[in-house]
């Protein structure tokens, strides 16, 4: 099969032609051109008649259909070659049509087969930044990632370890041994191994975010089949919690693709709209639906979860969740008035006045008096103090979530005598670079946590993503409460969460300002509606009645 063939076959070039125009098609010279033009006339695919004379165009005629042809030896190569060799014919210029037809062909060769009976659409006003494990910073592509791939070990909300990819561990205060299930099959039909497991956490080890998370953990090793050890000499009391993150996921990469082993594969993903599909060899409960479609909407649209031959006049239900919380991060590492205290505790005395009328910028925001830690965090107020001279206007950047809260405080600390710059930075540039965090004298955040609000914290605090990076490595008495984490069981990490919350605080440098719940209609024709992972419902338990 040859690619430039293909290319030619899906041109508009036939009939009267010129050789150096299908050149530039090919992307080869005028030599090379012709040459391939003679191979293919004595194959038979085409009639091929040079010009004589210049300016004659030469002539060419089609003799078979170069397509059909290549789909039926696409579909035979399926039976007999490797995976990996038949991926690669995929990248040929197939047509639109024919394509589609190929990528179900290879699907069905994992068993894969969509069957279209239960598919549920769900709105989507963004489209998701990425669906990698290691890179997904954001609430949305975490969802995606909950659904692709599986953990070794999950962590519940009431601090309960349960396996996943893991049906049982040992462990001691300085190594952990992870005993994998049998015959766990990946999304493309291999089989887990334990190589799989080791390379995945070596990269999360490796990736400048989580290093830091990782740095207890001297050694990962599989000393036999199906078995992982990871060795940590000086102790990791966290060591379990930590491999349930969703970014540890267990993931393989082949052709470019990022594989995982979840009840969801992924379909496709593009500007429209992005696909999953259930997994039906996953080694747990086959999800209940076929698949489910992003569909890409204007904010005008509403976000309802409906099926997929259900009209948007269906009767709905309302299921309410968290959707984390917001807060002012100051910078006290500026070269700028914010390194002065008594500006900080001043800008911390506006808010802490103001801070009752939040939920009038948004319905679903209401203020947050206390802190991050449901359940555990204390209210507080704040003294008045008298307002502080500044040398300059402090500089204020926000993204586009916080644009209304963000324009809100500008007013508020204006009202008080505190002049702001303004300025939007893009969330992409927001959540992965520093043109927030280090360019600005204040700014807000939003947060949600994973499940465990415990362990979330504690990687919030910690991981090279977070926007108190640069304080808390900065700050000498800061790090001596991160350290004790070391040491400290993970049953006993609230306390200290609380005396390091209580820090941020008092020095006015983590400033809690509001909670935040999202409203989402469902079909009412949709069943077992439970919210899991970072307040989103749980699309692997989910299921719709049928019509009868």
């Amino acid at each position: 099969m040859d690619h430039y063939l293909l290319k030619i076959w899906n041109s508009p070039s036939t009939g009267e032609v010129k050789v150096q125009e299908l050149a530039e098609i090919l992307n080869l010279s005028a030599k090379q051109t012709r040459r391939k033009l003679s191979q293919w006339q004595e194959e038979g695919w085409l009639t091929f008649q040079a010009g004589r004379g210049r300016g004659n165009d030469s002539k060419l005629q089609w003799e078979k259909d170069v397509e059909s042809a290549y789909e039926k030896q696409f579909i035979s190569k399926l039976e007999s070659y490797s995976i990996e060799q038949v991926s690669k014919l995929l990248l040929f210029n197939w047509s639109t049509e024919t394509k589609q037809r190929l990528m179900t062909k290879f699907q069905s060769k994992f068993g894969f087969h969509q069957e279209g009976q239960d598919r549920l659409i769900i709105p989507r006003f963004y489209r998701f930044l990425t669906y990698h494990p290691l890179k997904a910073a954001d609430v949305h592509s975490a969802n995606l990632v909950a659904n692709i791939y599986n953990r070794v070990a999950a962590l519940e909300e009431d601090n309960t370890i349960t396996p996943e990819l893991a049906h049982s561990w040992e462990l001691t205060k300085t190594k952990l041994t992870l005993y994998l299930r049998k015959d766990v099959a990946f999304h493309d039909g291999s089989i887990l191994k334990a190589e799989d497991v080791v390379q995945s956490f070596i990269r999360m080890k490796q990736d400048v975010i989580y290093a830091e998370l990782w740095k207890p953990i001297t050694k990962i090793t599989s000393p036999a089949s199906l078995v992982v050890e990871l060795e940590f000499p000086n102790g990791c009391t966290y060591i379990l919690p930590l491999l349930s993150l969703m970014t540890a996921s267990i993931y393989k990469e082949s052709n470019g693709q990022v594989i995982g082993t979840g009840s969801f594969y992924m379909g496709g993903n593009s500007e429209e709209k992005t696909v999953l599909h259930a997994f039906k060899h996953y080694y747990g409960e086959r999800p209940l639906l076929d698949t489910v479609e992003f569909i890409q909407v204007s904010r005008e649209f509403g976000n309802v979860y409906y099926g997929a031959h259900e009209s948007r006049e269906v009767g709905t239900f309302e299921v309410e969740s968290d959707s984390g919380f917001g807060f002012v991060v100051m910078n006290p590492h500026r070269q700028s008035d914010i390194a002065r205290n008594e500006v900080r505790d001043y800008i911390h005395m506006l808010i802490d006045e103001n801070r009752s009328l939040i939920s009038t910028i948004d319905s679903r925001i209401s203020e947050n008096n206390s802190g991050c830690l449901i359940g555990y965090s204390k209210p507080y107020s704040m003294p008045k103090i008298a307002r502080p001279s500044l040398s300059k206007p402090l500089r204020m950047k926000y993204t586009g979530y916080a644009k209304d809260v963000s324009f809100w405080l500008k007013s508020i600390l204006e009202h008080g005598g505190i002049y702001t710059e303004i300025e939007e930075v893009s969330f992409h540039d927001a959540l992965y670079h520093d043109h927030l965090k280090a360019e600005a004298d204040l700014f807000i955040h939003g947060e949600i946590f994973e499940l465990n609000q415990s362990f979330s914290y504690f990687n919030f605090i910690k991981n090279n993503l977070s926007p108190l990076r640069k304080i808390t490595q900065s700050d000498s008495y800061l790090q001596k409460f991160i350290q004790a984490y070391d040491e400290l069981p993970f049953e006993q990490w609230i306390g200290q969460h609380l005396k390091i919350e209580k820090y941020l605080i008092e020095n006015s440098l983590c400033i809690p300002l509001y909670y935040s719940k999202r409203q989402i209609p469902f079909s009412i024709n949709l069943m077992n509606v439970e919210i899991k992972h970072f307040g989103y419902v749980d699309l692997s338990k989910l299921w719709m009645k049928p019509k009868y």
